[in-house]
């Protein structure tokens, strides 16, 4: 069933019993939809995987034999009889999840899972990224946060996706302060940080743009290069951006030049801000010029400059009127093609990353089983 049906398409293929469930889980779908409500600041979506997910609730809904409240009913009744919850159970549970008050059943069902299955290995399939997929769908992040922070639950969030998901709900809701702590929860519990993890980490800190931060930005990016593990160009902007604002600009310069790829709108904003706060301002002449397009193709890639950081400029180079001159032509240049946006320097760092091309990871798919590290079968490879 494709999932670019018409909504009441899609409903008139579930009987009167799962309307009620599928209203609810449409309302929040749409909320998702929308170019607001849709906003990931700093993870892509196929590492949230939102829309996969909330795909699955909907074909989980329709192949649903009873009723979905019955089916709570029955772990209900099971929790109060302190029953064994199995591990189909509960992924059926967390996928018919609708509600906050359906999510505090989960919990219970979480917590009864982990309590008897804490000294075992659960196998390949991970539960934490799906429970944080469900609060991030709800924007339960304080149940989401209280969930990783619980001792009672230790080892059942093994996974750096979960810290993830968890951290870009606190970044996007703004708080930055319980992102940290995510954070540092994280590392004691020994959890190995990713790619992603680094780059949240950053913006973080930048974030909260205090001299401590700082210094765990600076700690960040030093344990990468003990550990020889390589961070994103994104996560070093976050860190290039946050020593200009304190006024580090020797800071500044040392962390962006170790960006091997400078060529993006980001990099090259930063690099103007840089060169501007440096006093270099003949090379920020030499960088406005030679980022002017002519061709009007809208093929030919422009480079984008924040105003600020072109007012910024402007204010350094007023003390020089021959430059000064120089500059504005350029300026006026720039805007006439287009070249100058409206983004502040923030909003370009806070921006939501292109998910990975779906095709290329058919190539990345594994080709044997982890348990039995036997070769999978071509069926199992598709599903």
């Amino acid at each position: 069933m494709a999932f670019r049906l018409s909504v009441c398409r899609i409903k008139g293929l579930f009987d009167s019993r799962q309307i009620n469930g599928l209203n609810l889980l449409f309302k929040n779908w749409d909320c998702w939809r929308c170019q607001l409500g849709a906003k990931r600041h700093l993870l892509s979506d196929d590492v949230v995987r939102l829309q996969e997910f909330q795909q699955r609730k909907i074909a989980v809904i329709h192949q649903l034999a009873g009723d979905k409240g019955q089916y709570f009913q029955t772990i209900e009744q099971k929790l109060q009889r302190n029953n064994l919850i199995l591990k189909d159970e509960l992924k059926l549970l967390l996928h018919l999840c609708q509600t906050p008050a359906d999510v505090e059943v989960a919990k219970k069902a979480v917590y009864r899972y982990h309590e008897e299955n804490k000294n075992f290995g659960f196998g390949e399939f991970k539960f934490g990224p799906l429970f944080m997929r469900l609060c991030y769908e709800l924007g339960l992040e304080e149940t989401a946060t209280q969930m990783l922070k619980d001792q009672a639950l230790k080892g059942f969030f093994l996974d750096s996706t979960s810290f993830n998901i968890v951290m870009d709900m606190l970044f996007i809701k703004g708080y930055y302060d319980s992102a940290l702590e995510i954070l540092i929860h994280m590392k004691n519990q020994g959890v190995a940080f990713s790619k992603d993890t680094y780059t949240l980490g950053l913006a973080v800190c930048y974030k909260l743009n205090t001299n401590e931060s700082c210094q765990i930005c600076t700690s960040l990016i030093e344990e990468t290069q003990l550990k020889g593990k390589s961070i994103s160009r994104h996560a070093y902007c976050f860190a290039v951006a946050l020593a200009l604002k304190l006024g580090n600009v020797e800071q500044a310069r040392s962390i962006y030049l170790q960006i091997m790829n400078t060529n993006n709108n980001i990099c090259l904003n930063l690099n103007v801000f840089l060169m501007s706060l440096s006093g270099e301002l003949n090379d920020v002449l030499s960088v406005l010029q030679s980022s002017l397009v002519d061709n009007d193709s809208k093929f030919v890639k422009r480079p984008q400059f924040c105003q600020e950081v072109l007012f910024k400029a402007r204010e350094n180079i007023s003390s020089s009127p021959h430059l000064e001159c120089q500059f504005e032509d350029i300026f006026d240049k720039l805007s006439a093609a287009g070249q100058i946006t409206n983004k502040t320097l923030d909003e370009m760092l806070c921006h939501t990353p292109y998910a990975n091309n779906k095709h290329t990871s058919l190539f990345n798919q594994r080709s044997t089983s982890r348990r039995t590290l036997r070769p999978l079968q071509s069926t199992l490879l598709v599903e």
